[in-house]
């Protein structure tokens, strides 16, 4: 396993055994990652998350003591691996309201707010949602104070207040969009992704483009002397942020009609590895509750983190040094940041539930959905119906021992999680034979 990309400076002596272990408790948490054969226990992961925070102790005595807090080299890399490789493990075994699993959807905030920053472009919702999951983090650190390393919580506050302040100047970008204005920069917004979207299929779509692109002139036809009117005919606040993006988007439009998805060959080989990830990403967002294990989104970061990285200032560059031309960057990072917004999505849908209890918790889930469709199609007409809702339930009822969902002696975290659920359908199941047999009934 390569470290994680990052400048580096080189290693204090005193460091080398500290290196040393986390490399070696990186291979562990690798080997860990790698075994499907069970499911993976607390009691591993924590054992592993308490040797890093050590090594952490350590180094920060060194660091301290040679008034370097803050110097960065390969054992932060290593040590970001660990973090991150812990933070998914995590969410495997069912912890996910716990500090450690705060460490990996930072990483991925960072990105996807950097990114929309240099995209220059994004909707109020977009923040919203960024927001609202740092606020999230935030209560889940607040709960951690008692039970959790203070290093470890001081190295998360501080990631969350990076996050926090790109996402400041974002929205302070967006200040002086008026309400008036937001739905058609809202618009403006989805028709760009859209073409971008649509630039990276297989087969160019071009009907499609020309499709977004004659929406684009239907926006722009109704400027009035190239400003955007509201309804009372005033000119509403955001004129300029709102006019440079529709100026963008048929520019976008125009070039995307004309290069119909050819990417320029000499990025073609990081097109198609980034088309790749991006599809597999896909097909995990679509398939999650059934098959991902979020560790698995370790290996997914860790290629998008290296392409990211190897621009150079900002511009992808063949092995000559040119840039590349519009065309192909803009593509490129388009999938690059639809990319970490699969991982981001993916990561705040985890299931409080460990992968041991998942194949119950989606049977469940599954069965809550029917139950919930039958009860808004009106119910049914006889208690018959239900039985096979009920049987179902019953069977997983059944696997409990002492209320607990056991996997040999193991009681695997996420337990409240399913009882509750559990409760919830037989309480749907309970409502429909009720309101059944009181149809049922006959009338005297």
């Amino acid at each position: 396993m390569t470290d994680s990309p990052s400048l580096t400076t080189p290693l204090d002596p005193k460091e080398q055994p500290i290196l040393d272990r986390l490399l070696a408790t990186r291979d562990k948490l690798s080997l860990l990652k790698q075994d499907r054969s069970t499911y993976i226990k607390s009691h591993d992961v924590l054992d592993l998350y308490e040797q890093v925070i050590e090594q952490v102790h350590l180094l920060n005595t060194i660091r301290e003591g040679h008034d370097k807090p803050l110097e960065q080299n390969r054992v932060n890399n290593v040590l970001d691996d660990c973090f991150q490789l812990i933070s998914l493990f995590f969410l495997t075994i069912g912890r996910n309201n716990e500090a450690p699993a705060v460490y990996s959807m930072t990483s991925t905030i960072r990105r996807l707010l950097d990114h929309l920053k240099e995209a220059a472009f994004y909707s109020p919702k977009d923040l919203e949602s960024a927001g609202q999951a740092l606020d999230s983090m935030q209560v889940t650190l607040k709960r951690g104070e008692e039970s959790h390393s203070p290093y470890l919580l001081k190295l998360l506050r501080n990631r969350l207040d990076t996050c926090r302040q790109l996402l400041s100047a974002l929205q302070l970008s967006l200040a002086d969009l008026s309400l008036e204005l937001t739905p058609t920069y809202e618009r403006l917004v989805s028709i760009l992704r859209s073409i971008s979207a649509a630039n990276t299929r297989q087969k160019f779509p071009r009907g499609e483009v020309q499709g977004f692109q004659d929406q684009l002139r239907e926006i722009q036809a109704t400027m009035v002397d190239g400003k955007f009117l509201a309804e009372d005919s005033t000119t509403p606040a955001g004129q300029n942020v709102a006019t440079e993006l529709l100026n963008r988007c048929l520019k976008w439009s125009d070039i995307v009609l004309e290069r119909q998805g050819n990417i320029d060959e000499r990025f073609k080989l990081t097109y198609e590895k980034l088309c790749s990830i991006r599809n597999h990403l896909e097909k995990l967002s679509i398939t999650q509750a059934w098959s991902l294990r979020e560790t698995d989104l370790y290996d997914y970061q860790r290629q998008l983190d290296r392409i990211d990285e190897s621009r150079v200032n900002g511009n992808f560059e063949d092995s000559l040094g040119n840039k590349a031309d519009l065309h192909a960057q803009r593509t490129l990072l388009y999938l690059i940041r639809r990319s970490y917004a699969y991982i981001y999505t993916l990561i705040i849908s985890s299931e409080p539930v460990s992968e041991a209890l998942l194949p119950v918790f989606n049977q469940l889930q599954t069965l809550r959905r029917c139950l919930l469709e039958v009860k808004r199609s009106g119910g049914v007409s006889s208690p018959r119906e239900l039985y096979p809702y009920s049987m179902k339930l019953h069977s997983i009822d059944d696997m409990r021992v002492d209320g607990k969902f056991m996997v040999g002696a193991d009681i695997p975290e996420g337990q409240g999680s399913v009882n509750s659920l559990l409760a919830e359908c037989f309480d749907l199941n309970y409502e429909l034979r009720i309101e059944a047999e009181e149809n049922d009934s006959p009338e005297f």
